[in-house]
This record gives structure tokens, sequence and C-alpha cells, in this order.
């Protein structure tokens, strides 16, 4: 059963930049739009409603901010209202936010910013807090095995706060330190068709909720030509994370660990019209009583796209991701210097409990293609398209999936 997942702020800017939306103001430096927003997904229900975007640039062509109140109304949840604002500086300096209230469960408030050069760049922070209610989160088990069929929703109510400053050793490689404050109530879900995942996993670690503390320590090695919209070079990435969760009771069970490992290679041609990417990623998690949010898990627009997020879900994830991003053309709209490629790739990706046999069946492999519109160097809007044995899933964002 194909699963569409959109989303109408991603498909407002693509729609925008490629022109087939005439402007109902425009000036030098400003271009507003009136979008219609029209989606369907098998998991957040149906959507229609209006998008009003402004886009900001300077003189030369370059977004300084995007400012787009939506109002939409959604099959599950009623009439939503959302205002999001991005902010662009120079020297990679962005702020983003954004406030949504639903008619029904779903609320959001998010504010973030980021500086790749603070202090004479020096040093690299990222501050951000969200507090946020989403009806539709399913859960199918913790496993590789988990059925289809044992498909359940919820609200995921999470109040999250993090931190993180990096210190550039030298041009490509940081190290960084940060905290993040997650805390997490499981609610009733706004879909009556599915039963409730608090009452089909009972016994489910993490099932009724969590408040969770964690420190980290990330390498980070960095070659990219550009944070946002990268054409070339290398990114690795490790980290060890120490976490505790306070909803424990006993003392020696409340914390746990998490590591990582991420390496990314681009290989562009000359001209950069083709740039083929390569991307590994591998999560261990080790403790007892993890929360299955916490975990690692497979699934959704940044690893697995031809499932919905989160669809796999365990202690352990290996993925694999391969794509060529093919350049098509370029146009200067109303003042906006927008690119547009297309982008085949194939996902393969695992989880899972432990590494005891070093199992190499059961591997998930995903299809698809993406379509990408770039604003260089801060925009990237994309939909991405993903088969699976389970009919597949479509996904939109503001930013490459990795």
């Amino acid at each position: 059963m194909m699963s569409f997942r959109v989303s109408c702020l991603a498909a407002m800017v693509c729609l925008a930049l490629a022109g087939s939306i005439s402007p109902c103001l425009v000036s030098a430096e400003q271009s507003i739009f009136v979008v219609p927003a029209i989606s369907t997904s098998k998991n957040s229900g149906r959507d229609f409603g209006l998008i009003v975007p402004v886009l900001d640039s300077d003189e030369d062509g370059n977004l300084r901010s995007v400012f787009a109140p939506m109002l939409i109304h959604n099959s599950f949840l009623g009439v939503r209202g959302t205002l999001n604002y991005f902010h662009y500086w120079s020297g990679g300096k962005q702020l983003e936010t954004v406030g949504s209230y639903t008619e029904e469960i779903e609320r959001e408030l998010s504010v973030r910013y980021q500086d790749q050069g603070f202090i004479e760049g020096l040093f690299f922070i990222d501050i951000g807090a969200q507090f946020f209610k989403k009806a539709t989160k399913r859960f199918f088990g913790v496993g590789q095995a988990t059925p289809e069929s044992n498909e359940s929703n919820y609200t995921g109510r999470e109040i999250q706060v993090h931190w993180n400053l990096g210190i550039h050793l030298n041009d490509v490689t940081r190290l960084s330190i940060n905290q993040r404050f997650r805390d997490v109530e499981i609610q009733p879900g706004g879909v009556d068709d599915e039963p409730f995942a608090k009452t089909q996993f009972p016994n489910t670690a993490g099932i009724r909720g969590a408040t969770v503390l964690a420190h980290r320590l990330v390498f980070q090695y960095d070659s990219r030509d550009n944070q946002t919209s990268p054409t070339a070079g290398t990114r690795v990435e490790a980290f060890g994370e120490l976490a505790q969760n306070f909803d424990r009771r006993q003392i020696d069970d409340q914390l746990y660990f998490r590591y990582g490992l991420e390496a990314l290679h681009f290989i562009p041609s000359l001209s950069k019209q083709y740039i083929f990417l390569i991307r590994g990623k591998l999560e261990l998690s080790f403790g007892d009583g993890i929360p299955f949010f916490e975990q690692s898990s497979l699934g959704g627009e940044n690893n697995l796209r031809g499932y919905g997020r989160d669809r796999f879900i365990d202690k352990h994830m290996i993925v694999v991701n391969v794509e060529e991003r093919i350049h098509m053309f370029q146009l200067n709209i109303l003042n906006v210097n927008a690119e547009f490629e297309v982008a085949p790739f194939v996902d393969i990706g695992r989880t899972y409990r432990d590494f005891s046999y070093r199992q190499f069946d059961d591997w998930r492999v995903t299809p698809g293609v993406g379509f990408r519109a770039i604003v260089r160097p801060n925009l990237v809007s994309r939909v991405d398209w993903g088969y699976s044995k389970e009919g597949g899933a479509v996904f939109a964002g503001l930013d490459y999936p990795f």
C-alpha cells in the first residue's frame, strides 16, 4: 500500500521556484505567491488549503529569507494554521522558526539558530528548542521482523532542548560537545482506524513515556564545498553518547550508551552536472530499558525512503545509500536563481537486536527517485519517492536527505 507523506511547505517552494504559480506581488527583492496545498497520505490523511510564501533575496539573487503562512484542512485533525520563517546570513548563519496550531491535538512551536563561524570562525554553535504534539505517529513493535499488520497509532507529545558547541581544529575538522533534553509522553493518536500503541504494546520500554538527558561527544571531518547544498567532498562523523532515562526506577538501569559512525562521499563529474553520492551509517545502542523512540530506526526521509518513518526499530542499525544527482537546468525566476535536479537512488538497510550471528539476510532494499529545487547556498527543496515491499513512500523537505 502506497504511503504518501508530503511536506506542504517543501512542495510550495518547488512550485514557486518552478514558476508554475504566478506571483501576486513582485519587487526587486521580494516575491509573493499564493499556492494551493493539496496532498494525501496513508499516515497523515488528506490536506488541502493555501500557502502564501514570501521569498526575499538580495540584488544578486541570493535568498535572504522565506516567510510562509499556511492554512490547511486535514481529514484526520481539522484546520491547521502554521507560520514558518527562515532567515539566512552570510557565513553560514541561519535562523529557523515554526509555529503551528491544529484544531485537533497537534501543536508545534520551535526555534533553532546555527552559526558555522562563531567568534571569528573559531567555533560552531547550534541551539534549539521545540514543543510539539504529533498525532499520526506509527509504531509496529521492536525488531526487523515486525509485520505491517502490527501497525498502531499514537500521539507523541515532546519537549526538546539542545545545544551544541564545536571548535574548528582546522578547516575540515571539528570537535564538539552537546547536550539534549527530551521529555516524551505517549498519548492517544488522532487516527481512529488504528489501535492505540500503548494498548497494543503495553510492555514495550518507553510506551509510558520518558525523560532523557544525554551528553554527546562528536568528531567530524568535513571537506564538502558547502554545508547545505554540497557538490563535492567528504564528510565523516563519529559520536559517543551517554544518556540517562530519569523515569527508570532503578538507578543502575537509568544509563544507556549510544554510538554512531557516518561517512558520506561525493564524486562529481568535471562539469558537476552529474554527482555520484555514497553514504553509510552505523548506529549502536547498549543498555537495558532503552525507550523505543531512543533506539535506532529505519524508514523515513533520511535513510530507508521506501518505508514510513520509524518503520523498523531496534538497538542497532546499518544503512547504505547510493544516489546520482543529475543537474537538469537552471532558471532565474523573479530575481531568484534556482537549479533543478533529478536523483535516482537505492537505499539498503537493516536493524539488529545484536550482532552475535552476523545476519546478512532480510535486508530491506528501496529504489526510488528524487526531484530537487536548489537556491544556493541556503535552500534545498525536495520530493523523494521510494519503492518497498509494502508499496512505497513519498517524502518532501527543505534540505537534502543527507
